[in-house]
């Protein structure tokens, strides 16, 4: 039986919040796919930005602070225990530890006969400990690339490998088509907004502002390529965390101290990094810690933007199979300096690889709703 042909169910999608980032694009995705397909499609968080593009696409959204690390957060179990029973939930699907902990007591309460099937899908090489092995208590775990079923298996070794799925994160071509270029009227008000970029070679690092996304190592190669006389300028270009407020500060003394405000600018966060990738000559990835997938790098070189990323990771398997120049030593100064100015004098083209696309993730997870509602065989 096909997706088309389905008999209708009820998944709840469980994560801390919509404001932004792949995990939430990601539930946005899967919830449209399933509305598309005749399902019914909720999902639980603390709301936020992209609330109203979720409900706009036909799903249905809860505002619970069920991502709140406290122990107070707990208190919800029971009650969602009786949400479960009322909504006639079919599939539970977590995204995120302290969802996870709420989710999975409350489904470790109810009836095995009648309960809903529980899902984990591991976005994260999260540190290894007890509270992030919840989200391995799923009857079926995803995983968002090799890189983080290899972590699985590697930490916690008792985990039963049948029940790990690698469903790679995809991207829309139709979103993020080969060759696009933004609207007359958006290179306007870019230029318009950002006069400095004139001339340049555009360098983007994408990611909120957090210390493991190797913004010192961004600033220090928009310095040393200076100094060799490259016209580029940098963006950084993500949203600060206001845990994190501290560090911010810290970045934009460092790149004052070193001389740089005329040459790295902070964009905050942006809702159109199509368009800013698209008038980037390259996208860097440079995080210290492996990244579980790296969905800014598939989604620049869909576009035929160059990437330049350490070689660990999902980042380093995207990178391996779709652009493999971009591929450098992780943490290795020189070798970054020398790669990236190597493309810049020396472009290598981005092949229209097709690799990673959003329809075969929503496929895969669609069939393993399909196969745990007993509607298609496991082997599908």
């Amino acid at each position: 039986m096909d997706a088309l042909n389905a008999r209708p169910f009820t998944v709840l999608q469980i994560l801390p919040a919509l404001q932004s980032g792949g995990v939430e694009r990601g539930t946005l995705e899967v919830a449209r796919h399933l509305v598309q397909h005749g399902h019914r499609s909720l999902v639980m968080s603390a709301g936020g930005r992209m609330v109203a593009q979720l409900e706009g696409e036909g799903s249905t959204h809860f505002t619970w602070p069920v991502g709140k690390k406290s122990l107070f957060t707990l208190r919800l179990v029971p009650r969602l225990r009786r949400f479960l029973i009322e909504h006639k939930v079919d599939i539970l699907h977590v995204r995120s530890r302290m969802p996870a902990w709420v989710a999975y007591l409350a489904w470790r309460g109810m009836d095995p006969a009648t309960r809903p099937w529980l899902v984990t899908t591991v976005h994260g090489l999260y540190s290894v400990n007890r509270y992030s092995k919840v989200m391995l208590k799923g009857e079926r775990i995803i995983a968002v690339s090799n890189t983080i079923r290899d972590y699985i298996l590697s930490n916690y070794p008792g985990t039963d490998a049948s029940r790990i799925k690698v469903i790679y994160r995809g991207v829309d071509a139709a979103e993020f088509p080969y060759g696009y270029q933004p609207a007359p009227d958006w290179l306007a008000a870019w230029r318009a907004q950002y006069p400095q970029l004139a001339g340049k070679r555009i360098l983007t690092l994408p990611g909120r502002l957090t210390r493991l996304k190797g913004h010192a190592d961004f600033i220090t190669l928009i310095a040393r390529l200076k100094q060799r006389g490259q016209p580029v300028h940098g963006l950084i270009v993500g949203g600060e965390d206001p845990k994190r407020l501290a560090y911010a500060r810290e970045l934009h003394a460092a790149v004052a101290a070193q001389g740089l405000a005329d040459d790295i600018t902070f964009t905050g966060h942006r809702s159109d990094m199509r368009e800013v990738f698209a008038v980037s000559d390259m996208v860097l990835s440079l995080s210290s810690k492996p990244e579980s997938f790296g969905r800014t790098v598939l989604e620049a070189l869909r576009l035929g933007t160059p990437v330049v990323g350490y070689n660990h990771g999902g980042v380093g398997e995207i990178l391996a199979t779709a652009y493999p120049a971009g591929l450098v030593e992780l943490g290795n100064m020189d070798a970054l300096i020398e790669r990236v100015t190597g493309l810049l004098e020396q472009p290598v083209v981005v092949e229209d690889s097709g690799a990673y696309p959003l329809a075969a993730m929503l496929e895969k997870t669609m069939a393993l709703y399909l196969e745990l509602t007993h509607q298609i065989s496991a082997s599908t």
